[in-house]
């Protein structure tokens, strides 16, 4: 991890270093550059992360629900403009509560994309609904809303729609869909923080939206998630539920003599320990972003070239959309490239990866959920993507490390 000094002066001279990356001449990066390993993740620390789980400890409440906790989640609320958020332990735990809220029953059907993690799909299937995988766009890779429609059936229940790598699925139809046949539109925004469409926040745009602070993801609790409410009629089950379905909050609040079980529930409270930490990322929110965005446009224009020659496609940003910088990924021939790709980036000590193995293909997925349409993008994108390392962290050097690795690897296709 690099510590990064809190004070104005340090942070604005590193600013300024980070701004420089927009410029450089990609044509003059050295082919004898002093070779270091470099990590695919690199979690930031921003400078407050340990002053402020002092304070939580000297608080003597290190349980859920602390002051850092609440001020967590009014930073979100702010950001996000919903009518609540609420922080919870991870963003798996953020969908397991939008399950519990949809009142999602055995048999019920949820569309999602088949191209996401397995949490999408498990936090549905363990209340007994069936995932219906709907195929993804080719240029975001997002859910192709024009199939969502022809998946519905009557027991359709909700709509997942997944935001990868920080871009916004096309939720205006998405929302228009689910209104004409009155489904539930839950977010997955586990890579969409501060992300936005057509100018409103990701995780504002569906009933209810689910965020990570996993340390992969942009700001970091090491394990953490959110959920964020935009549905006025579902915030006081929502507090029920995540207090192990007890009206706790309301007595804390004095609005009840003594608190008792209502509901069903969980324990879905992260420690105010972590929301310490989390608390000094969102304070630093802006320059992590500047930080990944720099890198994210250095490689973007260090493989125009490649692209324009039919090597490879670089990722696509619908006008749109304003993205968050959460990855940088490569579209390849094929998997024989692919594969090779990875192969000699590791060989030059350099952490890259794919990513999802499609759900629909999966043991479990061909237990519990069921295709509609056919597969053909999810298919054939998740055999040529090779994704990127890129963090707040990342330093000028490592990026150009692993830009003259990738130019040297296709000088020889």
């Amino acid at each position: 991890m690099v510590y990064i000094p809190s004070d104005p002066f340090t942070q604005n001279a590193i600013a300024s270093k980070a701004q420089n990356f927009m410029s450089i001449d990609t044509a003059s990066i050295s082919t004898t550059s002093e070779l270091a390993a470099i990590p695919f993740n690199n979690p930031l620390v921003t400078g407050r992360e340990l002053e402020y789980v002092r304070a939580a400890l000297s608080s003597k409440h290190i349980a859920g629900d602390g002051p850092f906790t609440k001020q967590c989640q009014a930073w979100l609320q702010q950001l996000i403009g919903c009518q609540s958020t609420l922080l919870t332990h991870s963003c798996t735990a953020a969908l397991e509560m939008a399950a519990l809220l949809a009142d999602v029953q055995p048999g019920d059907e949820v569309i999602l994309p088949s191209y996401t993690f397995v949490s999408t799909a498990n936090a549905f299937v363990l209340r007994g609904a069936v995932p219906v995988f709907v195929d993804i766009r080719p240029d975001t890779l997002n859910l192709d809303e024009t199939k969502v429609e022809a998946a519905i059936t009557e027991k359709t229940k909700v709509i997942v729609p997944v935001h990868y790598a920080g871009v916004s699925c096309e939720m205006d139809t998405l929302s228009a869909i689910a209104d004409t046949y009155n489904l539930l539109v839950v977010e997955d925004a586990a890579q969409g923080i501060t992300s936005s469409y057509k100018g409103r926040p990701v995780g504002s745009l569906g009933h209810l939206a689910a965020f990570s602070f996993h340390e992969t993801k942009n700001v970091v609790c090491g394990e953490g998630g959110a959920l964020a409410i935009n549905n006025a009629s579902l915030k006081e089950r929502a507090e029920i539920l995540r207090e192990k379905g007890t009206n706790r909050s309301k007595f804390f609040r004095g609005e009840v003599d003594k608190y008792t079980w209502v509901d069903v529930g969980s324990s879905f409270l992260p420690s105010d320990i972590l929301a310490a930490v989390l608390l000094a990322q969102f304070e630093q929110s802006d320059y992590i972003m500047h930080q990944r965005m720099a890198i994210w446009n250095l490689y973007h224009q260090a493989f125009a070239d490649l692209e324009q020659q039919g090597k490879l496609r670089r990722p696509i940003v619908p006008a749109e959309c304003q993205h968050n910088a959460h990855l940088y990924y490569l579209l390849v021939e094929d998997l024989k490239v692919r594969t090779e790709l990875l192969a000699y980036l590791k060989q030059r000590e350099i952490k890259s990866t794919f990513h999802y193995v499609p759900l629909h293909s999966s043991p479990a997925g061909m237990k519990y959920g069921r295709v509609s349409g056919t597969m053909t993008f999810t298919e054939d994108l998740s055999d040529r993507i090779a994704r990127l390392p890129l963090g707040a962290a990342m330093t000028l050097a490592e990026a150009k490390q692993v830009i003259e690795a990738v130019l040297d690897f296709f000088q020889s296709k």
